[in-house]
């Protein structure tokens, strides 16, 4: 689905975005600024991870690998303790 946009320039920014259709082989402005605002998208979401890395650098340290694996580990044998397994057929 595509929605049309319409847009108002000043004269000084619509002769850029002329010079800059023309000298990088745009077929339209359309595509011209499709490409900007791909660009922009592009820009933001390396932004997002920027702000979530960040996030993570300023959070508290979490618990050692061994700690979590032992847990991890004493979790499954407790399940494979507690289930009940389908009696078989003879």
């Amino acid at each position: 689905m595509t929605t049309i946009i319409n847009i108002a320039l000043p004269d000084s920014l619509k002769a850029f975005v002329d010079q800059r259709v023309k000298a990088r082989g745009y077929d339209s402005h359309s595509e011209y600024l499709r490409d900007l605002v791909r660009k922009d998208e592009v820009e933001a979401a390396k932004d997002a991870f920027r702000a979530l890395v960040a996030a993570g650098l300023a959070s508290p340290s979490g618990r050692e690998w061994g700690e979590f694996k032992a847990e991890l580990v004493a979790r499954a044998e407790q399940h494979r303790a507690t289930r009940q397994l389908p009696q078989r057929e003879a």
